[in-house]
């Protein structure tokens, strides 16, 4: 038996947080990237910040695995997103995203998703597009 074909509609959120900063710096030590205004307060500062803040890359990522979740790993064929705010520690992301739509091809269904990372504000942290090519022998 196969899974139903996608729908334009929403899927369901998935929540992450409070975001601490012990996330930042293992995503710091696995990327290699590790820049200090994402785990030395003091450094932060005097870069004219509060205090540290997130490294966007890593809730990117979340969000990636998120959406692949829902519609498969194997049929992503594109994922952009643009960084619109700073998430800080004790922030909860909120990944959300929202088939917008669907083309049926002979053997695939292609599916566009507007995704999106919003603080626990309602201010949105990530937001971005990813399409998606669902083989007819692999609907989820």
């Amino acid at each position: 038996m196969t899974a139903p074909r996608p729908r334009p509609g929403h899927l369901e959120s998935l929540v992450e947080g409070p975001l601490t900063v012990t996330d930042f710096v293992r995503y710091q030590g696995a990327s290699g990237d590790m820049n200090p205004i994402h785990h030395d307060a003091e450094f932060a500062r005097a870069a004219g910040f509060p205090t540290v803040f997130a490294v966007g890359m890593r809730q990117a990522g979340v969000l990636a695995a998120y959406v692949a979740d829902h519609l498969g790993p194997d049929n992503v064929r594109r994922f952009e997103v643009r960084f619109r705010a700073i998430a800080w520690p004790g922030d909860t992301i909120t990944y959300s995203g929202e088939i917008t739509a669907v083309e049926e091809t002979a053997t695939h269904t292609v599916c566009t998703v507007a995704v999106k990372a919003t603080r626990q504000t309602g201010e949105v942290h990530l937001a971005g597009t990813a399409v998606f090519e669902v083989p007819w022998s692999d609907r989820r």
